[in-house]
């Protein structure tokens, strides 16, 4: 096979340029560089964004990617509960019953109330706190179904996050599903208006937060890497295995000492490899980046504060 001289040398010196080109040692580069280790270390795709709420700026990896929800919808169909009911467009402390036909896996809560029913606020906690999942069905239910969360996050300027089904069968999201699906670009700003914006009024975004805080399921995952003196809360989601994949979720908010600007966060790693090892690796990948967003929320890393975006 005759390979053209002129293109050989040109491709060549192509080659040798690309490889001058020195990496992005700007701090933000530094920090994307930090995470694509991570994801690296961890053998499975990582997609991160850390949001400044307060500048605007953030930093991640594969950040416009779409990665499924798992339980971590629940956050916003917990926000949503009290949105609506500050505007007066539902009352959050009517009580809905269910049957036991509605219970299924992780339903804590809605087992003990199965004969009581419970108000629209307290399943609302259920789902956030202890991921029950029949609580996010009824209160699904009531609320107008999948659709009415797509449309919440429409009315946040959330264009890309969406939800069409209900639990279980949301989880099943593999890489090329587009349903049941958002990014971490999406979802951090998502994040920042439901706690740091207008959204909600001061008293229902402290309640939201609240029940972030108690939230233990992240506390091994982006919590494990924050210094002890933060406040931080979270909502995880763990997928079910597809083929030999799982995807591992945590998103939330972070504040660090006093005059650090809040941050939101929003991690998504899709595990590769044995069943056995995933979720250990996965949730080391996510300690790892609690410590990324330490590194981001320090001054001298940071831009100007330019003002309160939300």
């Amino acid at each position: 096979m005759m390979i053209n001289r002129r293109f050989f040398i040109g491709g060549t010196l192509a080659l040798g340029a690309s490889a001058c080109i020195p990496p992005d040692q700007s701090p933000i580069g530094r920090l994307a560089a930090e995470l694509r280790l991570i994801e690296a270390a961890g053998n499975g795709t990582l997609g991160v964004e850390i949001y400044n709420t307060v500048s605007g700026q953030s930093v991640g990896i594969n950040r416009d990617q779409r990665f499924g929800h798992a339980s971590s919808f629940k956050l916003s169909l917990a926000a949503m509960v009290l949105a609506l009911d500050a505007q007066g467009k539902i009352d959050a402390d009517r009580r809905a019953v269910w049957s036991a036909a509605e219970l299924m896996n992780v339903s804590p809560f809605t087992t003990e109330r199965l004969a009581a029913g419970a108000t629209l606020r307290e399943l609302a906690r259920a789902t956030q706190v202890t991921s029950d999942n029949a609580a996010a069905n009824v209160l699904l239910r009531e609320l107008g179904g999948p659709a009415a969360l797509t449309a919440f996050w429409r009315s946040l300027s959330d264009e890309v996050s969406r939800l069409d089904r209900t639990e279980p069968e949301l989880n099943n999201v593999p890489a090329a599903e587009f349903r049941d699906s958002t990014t971490p670009a999406a979802m951090a700003r998502t994040v920042a208006k439901l706690l740091y914006g207008d959204v909600l009024p001061e008293a229902e975004r402290a309640e939201l937060k609240s029940w972030m805080i108690a939230t233990e399921t992240g506390l091994r995952r982006v919590r494990a890497g924050l210094p002890e003196d933060w406040v931080a809360g979270d909502k995880t989601g763990t997928s079910g295995l597809v083929g030999t994949e799982g995807n591992y979720i945590d998103i939330g908010f972070a504040e660090g000492p006093k005059g650090q600007p809040p941050l939101t966060f929003a991690c998504y790693f899709r595990a590769r490899g044995p069943a056995d090892t995933m979720q250990a690796r996965a949730e080391l990948a996510l300690s790892r980046v609690g410590k990324v967003i330490k590194e981001f929320a320090e001054p001298e890393r940071g831009l100007p504060l330019v003002g309160k975006l939300y």
